[in-house]
């Protein structure tokens, strides 16, 4: 029986990444191929686990965002060809995501219901909107805090540990593929998040409660 949920943060409890980043690449002026071409060759090593980057080390803490945007910066460039402004990038990149409503009722049916609920981000030096966080949360992991990303293994066995619960006894819900793969090597349900509907759908059945709002 599941007794918790350990749940991701941006592209879940926000709106998607891509969204965000479709208006920051206008409002910019950036070169989207080029843009994509140089974010998908970090990301690419950051999740295959073949060695390391500059996304480990900004998601672990290690270097602070102004460092990863002047890095980001120096690798992008503008539909002029220039590099863009480096200063508060990352703010810019994330400017765009909102608050996904249907996931936080969620979680507020969830704990009121009993299940243990942790936050499990990987952080990239952003800024939470951490108000009403005592109201659906019994425990915060953020990688940058406490050291650890994901899909390390170790950040989950950390977060099992806040809540008290085995692997077997909680779901994980993130929209990255490697984070739920990792997860489901401890035993961890996962729930790969493409949107809030089946999200909370899938949760329903694993949880055999009602979480729909009217």
């Amino acid at each position: 029986m599941v007794a918790g949920v350990l749940i991701d943060w941006g592209g879940v409890l926000t709106t998607s990444m891509s969204d965000s980043i479709r208006h920051w690449i206008v409002a910019d002026r950036i070169d989207d191929a080029h843009y994509r071409e140089v974010m998908g060759e970090l990301v690419r090593h950051a999740y295959s686990g073949d060695g390391e980057t500059v996304v480990h080390a900004l998601e672990r803490g290690e270097i602070d965002g102004s460092t990863f945007e002047r890095d980001l910066a120096a690798r992008l460039r503008t539909v002029d060809g220039a590099p863009p402004v480096a200063d508060g990038l990352l703010e810019r990149m994330f400017a765009g995501f909102e608050r996904a409503e249907a996931m936080y009722d969620m979680l507020r049916d969830v704990r009121e219901a009993g299940v243990r609920t942790c936050l499990l981000s990987n952080s990239w030096s952003n800024t939470y909107p951490r108000e009403g966080w005592d109201e659906i949360f019994d425990a915060v992991v953020i990688s940058g805090e406490v050291g650890m990303r994901k899909p390390e293994p170790r950040i989950f066995q950390h977060a099992l540990g806040l809540v008290g619960l085995p692997g077997e006894a909680c779901v994980f819900i993130d929209d990255i593929e490697a984070n739920i793969v990792a997860a489901r090597a401890l035993g961890i349900e996962g729930i790969h998040h493409t949107d809030p509907d089946t999200t909370i759908t899938r949760l329903e059945t694993l949880l055999q409660l009602s979480l729909r709002r009217a």
